[in-house]
């Protein structure tokens, strides 16, 4: 074999190899592997995809180089991209190509999930055919860095199967990845419940629903805790506080109608101005209550941080888990 199927040969993509240490991952003959060391000079090891976790698993000795023609596909991601990020040096190479679209055209997957991709009889191969978006947050996710994504289309213009060769390096230096672009899925929702307790009592609004409760609401993207506290007090009551004078009292953890719930206590150490019911707010009719004469019908997530400030309140409540910060 003097050089791969069709594409880009392994000096194009892989730069010099003579003397290094290179991992082949295969399906089927090692020709890649024998072309290497022929025309290279490389020192390789070629293993099955079948194999390859375990055999990533049990490497000692890491390589410089780990290249795949279209054999990654088999295995899920999920289990071979742990194994096979630690047995890349630091400064390392990969190389890989995966399947894009088949010979019909079909693209790739937006989810991690394998399909069929081909039969034989029976038998169903099963490939993970992923979009190169999600490839590269895989990768991106066991610290992997994609440098440059080729195209190779089929050279049979009857044949609609593209190809993407990833190029990919181990960082010498640990840094930290920004988020990806795909959203998570909405399943947890955080919001802060402020504590304002002085000479007059503690304050609480009536909920238009008819519960009490305190101050507070959910936090807006960009916002630390604090500053949601300081806004969530004045959009809701007109008083004003600094994030300075906010003290955060831990977190608590509600599952409520599937969704996690997660309120952070505070107290409101300093503040300026009278409470009084502001335009389009669901809450008003603003109070200060003894404590020793709390309202009936607090609202949960109220109640709930009430407790967490003073556990001698005589409050009933479901339980949330409460993890309290140190300060």
């Amino acid at each position: 074999m003097e050089q791969f199927d069709w594409g880009p040969g392994p000096a194009e993509i892989l730069g010099e190899l003579r003397g290094r240490r290179v991992l082949v991952l295969s399906c089927g003959p090692a020709r890649h592997a024998a072309h290497l060391v022929r025309a290279h000079g490389a020192s390789v090891d070629t293993v099955d995809s079948a194999d390859a976790v375990e055999h990533l698993r049990a490497t000692t000795e890491p390589y410089d180089v780990i290249y795949s023609v279209n054999a990654v596909p088999y295995t899920d991601p999920r289990q071979l991209l742990p194994a096979l990020a630690p047995a890349l040096r630091p400064g390392g190479t990969l190389c890989l190509t995966v399947p894009h679209t088949d010979s019909r055209g079909d693209g790739p997957s937006s989810t991690v999930e394998a399909r069929p991709f081909a039969g034989d009889g029976e038998r169903t191969v099963r490939m993970w055919m992923l979009a190169p978006e999600l490839w590269t947050d895989l990768l991106a996710e066991h610290g992997l860095r994609v440098e440059h994504i080729d195209v190779l289309d089929a050279p049979d213009a009857d044949d609609h199967a593209s190809y993407r060769i990833f190029r990919v390096t181990r960082p010498v230096r640990v840094s930290s990845r920004p988020r990806t672009s795909r959203a998570p899925v909405p399943h947890a929702a955080i919001g802060v419940g402020a504590i304002l307790y002085g000479p007059r009592g503690l304050l609480l609004g009536r909920h238009r629903c008819g519960t009490w409760e305190l101050p507070g609401g959910t936090v807006e993207p960009g916002e630390s805790l604090p500053e949601t506290v300081v806004r969530e007090l004045r959009e809701e009551t007109g008083i004003e506080a600094r994030p300075a004078d906010v003290r955060l009292l831990g977190t608590l953890v509600d599952h409520v109608d599937g969704v996690v719930r997660m309120t952070v206590a505070s107290q409101v150490t300093a503040w300026r101005g009278e409470a009084a019911d502001q335009p389009g707010e669901r809450v008003g009719d603003w109070r200060w209550f003894a404590l020793d004469r709390l309202p009936e019908n607090l609202f949960v997530c109220s109640a709930q941080g009430l407790t967490a400030w003073r556990p001698d309140l005589p409050i009933d409540h479901t339980p949330a888990h409460f993890t309290p910060y140190r300060t």
